[in-house]
């Protein structure tokens, strides 16, 4: 039998969670371990239960979804954070990539875009909802991907490939155990590639992945 994926799910809104857990425990592939009302109770609950992915409010009381992402991923790389929100500019969504979310989908997405987003974070990949991708390429600064070679110079092999894993939602440790180098390396490697680049954050990393393919395959 197919190992379920576990799912906690945060959310400060009782009907929301009722929600969410009967849309999560109807897959065959997937079971909500538990529900949390805010980001203090999210931390607690992810360090006890180990989910696979946590689906995480942003606004809520006690503490706020970026500050709780932080604190799972740190806590437990393996847990990826798909934020499910109502807010649709680009700061917000920039400030949950950055707090290391690897997912961001709208409250007002369909059922099936949820049941896809959950998946696709928990295998390890980026999950960015279709309404935003064009804010995300929209404030991208740097370079077109298609338009020729960055403005400081080209990218080695190794920092493409570090961009790449970034891109797909590894950690830092992560990329070095796969790629068999220095969590110290893959930071240099992450720095002179985004220094080329032009671009100064994880959603500009994921939007510059976007732009030039990288995506496509997951």
């Amino acid at each position: 039998m197919t190992t379920r994926l576990r799912v906690l799910l945060v959310d400060d809104h009782n009907v929301v969670r009722a929600g969410l857990r009967a849309l999560i425990d109807a897959q065959v592939d997937m079971e909500a371990v538990g529900e949390a009302a805010d980001g203090e109770a999210a931390c607690r609950l992810a360090a006890e239960l180990g989910p696979d992915v946590v689906v995480m409010d942003v606004s809520m009381p006690l503490l706020g979804g970026a500050p709780a992402t932080v604190r799972i991923v740190r806590q437990r790389p393996g847990t990826r954070v798909l934020a499910l929100t109502v807010h649709e500019d680009r700061g917000y969504l920039q400030q949950l990539m950055q707090a290391g979310a690897s997912g961001y989908l709208l409250k007002r997405a369909a059922a099936d875009d949820l049941i896809h987003a959950v998946r696709t974070v928990a295998r390890g990949g980026i999950y960015l909802d279709p309404r935003l991708t064009g804010k995300v390429l929209g404030g991208l600064v740097g370079w077109s991907a298609r338009a020729g070679s960055p403005p400081g110079g080209a990218l080695s092999d190794r920092e493409e490939e570090v961009l790449r894993l970034i891109a797909r939602g590894f950690t830092n440790r992560e990329i070095a155990g796969q790629i068999d180098v220095s969590v110290k390396t893959v930071e240099t490697h992450k720095a002179r590639a985004m220094e080329k680049l032009g671009i100064d954050s994880r959603a500009d990393i994921v939007a510059f992945a976007i732009r030039a393919g990288w995506m496509s395959g997951g």
